[in-house]
């Protein structure tokens, strides 16, 4: 089995990689990324190609074109919230998805893409996939025009294509994504070195936290349904910013308070929660890991090593 995975190098697209090369050690695994946010540290132990370069560069994923990839999982996407410069995100995750469904086009491949649910916005919860949309900012906007090409895609093709609408991931190998890193990160990060955890007024905003190892097995098992969709990626529970600090309290032995400051963005996503029901239809997935045991999971094995002998 030949695969492609574009953004290897990110925190989800690495992940993806190490977790196929072990359960399907005969699989060619091919990863292209530009490390515009991917980091080299992220494939250690990583055994196959390695194309450096940007899926929006039409002539460098045309050059792919022959090497026979049965899969492609794509990861790569400019991914910070804040960048408000719309023709940028328009040209690296629209354009970059047009090349990529031109490849599948001549490869016959099927695709499985990151998509988001910054898609939904303010909008109900638990959100649906099939209620109406509210991107709030550039990025989410151009996941839902990802989405739309996806789809027209699967219905000119007849090839499948799968979107996954990943909700608040977070675990190892998200450090070097910085401010975009999940808030879990810069809270337990912040506890660590001893600060005043801070948190937007009043901590009261919610989350679908789901763990990158939970994201990984559903975009895994994608590979394997047998129709084209858009699905939640979620545990379908949300935890607020408040709890998390408690967590890492609970966790860490410690006892700090949150300090609250205002929110300086007016395109903030104040609740999330997934509707699961399709996920576990279609890709038969339920997230197995709960935010208790996630954080508790990614603390002891990566975070914040140094705290180990203070844990409860």
């Amino acid at each position: 089995m030949k695969i492609l995975i574009t953004g290897g190098a990110g925190f989800i697209g690495a992940n993806l990689a190490r977790e196929i090369q072990t359960r399907f050690p005969l699989a060619e695994v091919t990863i292209i990324d530009d490390f515009s946010s991917g980091v080299s540290k992220n494939l250690e132990g990583f055994k196959g190609e390695l194309i450096e370069g940007g899926v929006e560069n039409e002539n460098l994923i045309n050059s792919l074109n022959r090497k026979g990839f049965e899969v492609i999982y794509h990861q790569a996407a400019l991914t910070d919230t804040t960048v408000d410069d719309k023709e940028k995100m328009m040209r690296v995750n629209v354009d970059g998805f047009k090349n990529i469904l031109k490849l599948a086009r001549k490869e016959k491949s099927q695709v499985v893409y990151a998509s988001s649910a910054g898609v939904y916005g303010n909008g109900p919860i638990p959100m649906r996939e099939f209620q109406k949309l509210f991107p709030l900012n550039a990025y989410a906007l151009s996941k839902e025009k990802m989405d739309q090409m996806a789809m027209d895609f699967a219905r000119e093709t007849g090839l499948k294509i799968i979107g996954l609408r990943y909700f608040n991931v977070y675990g190892p190998g998200e450090a070097h994504k910085g401010k975009s890193s999940s808030m879990i990160w810069q809270l337990a990060c912040q506890m660590k070195q001893g600060k005043t955890p801070r948190i937007f007024k009043y901590g009261e905003q919610e989350r679908d936290f789901i763990y990158i190892k939970d994201i990984i097995e559903a975009t895994i098992r994608a590979m394997e349904v047998k129709e084209s969709g858009i699905v939640n990626i979620g545990t379908g529970k949300r935890t607020s910013f408040n709890r998390i600090i408690e967590i890492i309290n609970e966790i860490l032995g410690t006892d700090f308070k949150p300090e609250y400051f205002d929110n300086p963005y007016d395109f903030y996503q104040n609740h999330t929660q997934a509707d699961t029901s399709l996920a576990e239809r279609l890709l038969g997935f339920k997230a197995s890991w709960s935010i208790e045991e996630g954080i508790r999971d990614y603390i002891l094995n990566e975070l914040c090593l140094v705290y180990k002998s203070r844990v409860k």
